[in-house]
């Protein structure tokens, strides 16, 4: 529940950091730049806190580097992927349904093929072929028939009024 909590909110937070950087040309490099601020954090200093009061051992292994690099670069290239669509004029309504709904289809097509069927393709159930066409259907569904948002709210004025002693100031 975590993770999909995380995630569900991860676009309309990047999209909120994008728009709030100010800057319509280089908005998401700075939010992508934060992104990475926030993987340091949390991924690099958070673990290797753990690893140094559990006095772990820092050996490892070039394979488990290697998958875990991996890993880590297809999940900032991905963050990366949703800052470019929605810069784009994606919603994140729209980009994160598709994401969603994309990533499970892709993560079933490669698992089968780096861990393929003990009995081949043909074993495959009629459900799996119907719950790859459901969540691409339920994608599709999402994103054209996404509610659509209201007007734009009026912005505040950029000057203050100060009202003293029966009398108002415009600063």
């Amino acid at each position: 529940m975590l993770t999909v909590v995380c995630f569900g909110v991860y676009g309309n937070f990047l999209h909120s950091g994008q728009l709030g950087m100010g800057d319509p040309v280089n908005g998401r490099y700075k939010a992508f730049l934060f992104v990475g601020v926030a993987y340091f954090l949390v991924a690099i200093l958070g673990p290797l806190g753990i690893l140094i009061a559990k006095k772990a051992s820092f050996q490892m292994t070039i394979k488990g580097m290697f998958f875990s690099f991996l890993a880590g670069s297809a999940g900032a290239v991905g963050a990366f992927g949703i800052l470019l669509a929605l810069g784009s004029g994606g919603t994140p309504a729209v980009v994160m349904s598709i994401v969603f709904a994309g990533a499970p289809i892709v993560n079933a097509i490669y698992s089968m093929i780096v861990h393929p069927p003990d009995k081949g393709l043909a074993a495959l159930k009629p459900q799996f072929y119907l719950g790859i066409i459901l969540a691409a259907l339920g994608g599709a569904l999402v994103t054209f028939n996404k509610p659509s948002s209201g007007p734009a709210p009026a912005k505040k004025p950029t000057h203050a009024l100060i009202h003293t002693q029966g009398h108002s100031e415009n600063l």
